[in-house]
């Protein structure tokens, strides 16, 4: 398993504090990519933040393996990363995992592919972000050849410890390394909004308020 560095909580905590879009503009200022088209919240008003622990599926041929053991070394608080090439005919997530998952406090789990037992895991109140549901079984379709190595969601490489921050509005990454900087920046984007916000309800115009704080370029990379 790829060893990476473990974010503090208080990075963690303070990207919970932001919305995915907050985070996305800060990541433009800085050059990076990260937002991942086409992911969606199974559970409408969910949110997650954690570390990725990745996991790779191929398809089946002559050989077949498991589809879901991984889960026995994921760490409470991490998100698990599923890469299973964005194949919407087999599902790879289901009701048992998600309870699992629940029991043991990890944080959420983002695929690129889809996801079964929708009712379940709505019960449950698991964090989901996927591309789409399907009920057809990943078994005897795919199975893991990998876990904790880069891995692709929405053609963007994720990396095993960067940071995914998912909510209503789709799901970014952001790389380890960088957790900090982009959190310095989203930090400064939100105040900058909010103090728009102010100004617009105290009566303002909206162009004025823009000009004033410098909105149109916010995000423009520095």
């Amino acid at each position: 398993m790829n060893e990476y560095t473990k974010l503090c909580e208080e990075i963690i905590d303070g990207f919970l504090q932001f919305d995915t879009a907050s985070v996305s503009d800060a990541m433009d200022r800085l050059g990076l990519k990260g937002g991942l088209p086409g992911i969606h919240p199974v559970i409408p008003a969910s949110k997650m933040c954690g570390q990725a622990f990745t996991v790779h599926y191929v398809p089946c041929g002559m050989h077949k393996d498991n589809v879901g053991d991984f889960i026995d070394d994921v760490a409470p608080g991490q998100v698990i990363v599923i890469d299973n090439g964005g194949r919407l005919d087999c599902t790879v997530w289901g009701d048992i995992m998600s309870l699992y998952a629940s029991k043991h406090n990890i944080a959420g789990t983002l695929i690129d592919g889809v996801c079964r037992d929708v009712p379940a895991i709505r019960e449950l109140q698991y964090p989901v972000f996927t591309k789409s549901t399907y009920m057809v079984t990943g078994k005897d379709r795919v199975y893991v050849d990998h876990i904790n190595v880069p891995v692709n969601v929405s053609n963007v490489q994720i990396l095993p410890g960067d940071l995914i921050l998912a909510d209503d509005s789709g799901a970014v990454v952001i790389p380890c390394s960088q957790a900090e900087k982009v959190l310095a920046a989203a930090r400064e984007i939100e105040e900058k909004e909010e103090a728009i916000r102010q100004k617009v309800l105290a009566g303002s115009k909206l162009k004025d308020a823009r000009k004033e704080l410098g909105y149109h370029t916010l995000q423009t990379k520095q």
